[in-house]
C-alpha cells in the first residue's frame, strides 16, 4: 500500500488548519462569543444630542502612530469621527474592520476618522493597523492621555471602545458606548451630522 498520497493529504490538511487558526481573531471572536474576559465596555447603546443641546467645541492635539500632530485644528469645519480603542481590546478588534469600511465609503467626503489609542506604544498600534488594515491615524494617549481628558465629558472611565462623531463646530454630536454592533447606525449619525448646518 502506498502511502505517499496519504501522507500528502494529512499534510495539507494540517497545514490549512494552521492557517485557519492564524486567521482567525481569537480576542475579537471571545467577544463575539459573548464573553467579557479581561475587559470592561459598554454595551453598544447610542445618543445622539440635539444640536441646541450640545456642549462647547472641544479642542484636542496629539501625535499620531508616525509621530506626525495632528489636532482639532486640522479639521475645523469637518465632522469627525473618534474611537477610542487599544490593540488587545476584543471588542475593538471585531468593530475594526466595520470602521475602516466606513472610512472607506467617506472618503472624499467631509467625514474623517480619528483614533485614539488609550493604552499602547506606536509599535503596536502600527501592527494593529496593519493587521485590520486601518488607513486612518490614531493619537497615541498612553503617556499623558491629554485626548481622554479632553473628552472626559463625553466618555465614561474605562468604556472602551468608544466612538464619538463631532460635528462641524467641533461638539460631540452622538456617541456610541462599546463595539459597533450595527455599522448602519454610525453611517447615519455621520450622514447626519454631515447634513446639518455649520
Amino acid at each position: 500500500m502506498n502511502l505517499r498520497p496519504r501522507a500528502a493529504v494529512t499534510a495539507l490538511v494540517a497545514v490549512a488548519l494552521l492557517l485557519t487558526g492564524c486567521s482567525a481573531d481569537p480576542l475579537a471572536e471571545q467577544y463575539r462569543e459573548g464573553s467579557s474576559k479581561g475587559f470592561i465596555a459598554g454595551d453598544g447603546s447610542w445618543t445622539e444630542i440635539p444640536a441646541a443641546e450640545r456642549g462647547d467645541p472641544i479642542s484636542w492635539s496629539g501625535a499620531d502612530e508616525n509621530g506626525d500632530p495632528l489636532s482639532s485644528e486640522d479639521y475645523a469645519g469637518e465632522v469627525v469621527v473618534v474611537n477610542f480603542w487599544y490593540a488587545s481590546c476584543a471588542p475593538c478588534r471585531a468593530e475594526a474592520p466595520a470602521l475602516q469600511k466606513l472610512n472607506e465609503e467617506f472618503a472624499g467626503t467631509d467625514a474623517h476618522w480619528v483614533g485614539v489609542n488609550v493604552r499602547d506604544q506606536a509599535a503596536n498600534a502600527t501592527a494593529f493597523n496593519e493587521s485590520f488594515g486601518i488607513t486612518y491615524p490614531s493619537v497615541m494617549d498612553v503617556d499623558n492621555g491629554s485626548m481622554q481628558l479632553a473628552f472626559s465629558g463625553s466618555i465614561p472611565p474605562n468604556a472602551v471602545p468608544t466612538t464619538l462623531v463631532l460635528d462641524r463646530s467641533g461638539r460631540v454630536a452622538a456617541r456610541i458606548l462599546g463595539a459597533i454592533s450595527e455599522p448602519s447606525i454610525l453611517e447615519t449619525l455621520v450622514r447626519d451630522a454631515i447634513a446639518e448646518d455649520s
